[in-house]
């Protein structure tokens, strides 16, 4: 088994059918675990690799109605070190 973490950024607000569609989402075999931040319209998916792709993952969620329009990552950007000048 090989866990992993994806974090999608959604639009809108979820409605009563995608909230409900998505605790059905738990029920598929593979997905351990969803959580959704509606402060900064994040969702996050821990799901078994073996089981499941990203891909697959974006499209479930997709399906449950929630207006979800990009992968994010989960790796924060980090800003290059500065420029030592040569000697």
């Amino acid at each position: 088994m090989t866990q992993l973490e994806a974090l999608y950024r959604y639009e809108g607000h979820p409605t009563e059918f995608a909230m409900s569609a998505l605790g059905n989402l738990r029920e598929v075999y593979g997905i351990r675990r969803i959580k959704l931040d509606e402060e900064w319209k994040t969702i996050r998916v821990e799901y078994d690799a073996t089981r499941l792709a990203a891909p697959t993952i974006f499209q479930m969620l997709r399906q449950t109605g929630l207006a979800v329009v990009e992968q994010l990552s989960l790796i924060p950007l980090q800003e290059a070190a500065p420029a030592v000048p040569a000697k």
